[in-house]
């Protein structure tokens, strides 16, 4: 999700939740992701996991940002759309994880523990770096005859 501003465009991003990721800043802020099924198409499955992890909705017009590979190996592919949200009102979905590794004890940790807006060039020192090629894709189809300036 994204939002103009009168000084840029500000960018949706969300923060992982759980004790792994609790100290950790910088580099460590995601889009809102997950997996899909055979029965789901790439976009409906990231509307789903939109509203899952944050409680909004996501509306188009989508525009594709394309797909990355993370260090996981896991495929990531991207869509933008313009939106506006509080992030004092996210509400996420939780998932249980081992913890701490290795002890065979789970606990329910919430998906993402938070969101904020970054300006655009903000969001590039706090996304994970795998996924800094979304904000540049981003950037590009910000022009006066793409779907998303309409």
């Amino acid at each position: 999700m994204f939002r103009r501003q009168a000084d840029g465009l500000e960018v949706f991003l969300v923060h992982p939740g759980g004790p792994f990721w609790a100290a950790r800043d910088q580099g460590s802020w995601t889009i809102p992701k997950g997996e899909y099924g055979p029965d789901e198409t790439p976009l409906a499955a990231a509307q789903r996991e939109f509203t899952e992890e944050t409680g909004f909705s996501a509306a188009g017009p989508f525009a594709d940002l394309g797909e990355i590979r993370q260090k996981s190996g896991k495929r990531v592919r991207a869509w933008a759309f313009a939106g506006d949200a509080d992030p004092s009102q996210l509400v996420s979905n939780t998932c249980k994880v081992e913890w701490p590794p290795r002890s065979g004890r789970r606990i329910t940790i919430p998906e993402v523990d938070r969101g904020r807006w970054f300006r655009l060039e903000a969001a590039r020192d706090s996304i994970r770096a795998e996924q800094q090629p979304f904000l540049d894709a981003l950037r590009l189809l910000e022009t006066p005859d793409s779907p998303l300036s309409r």
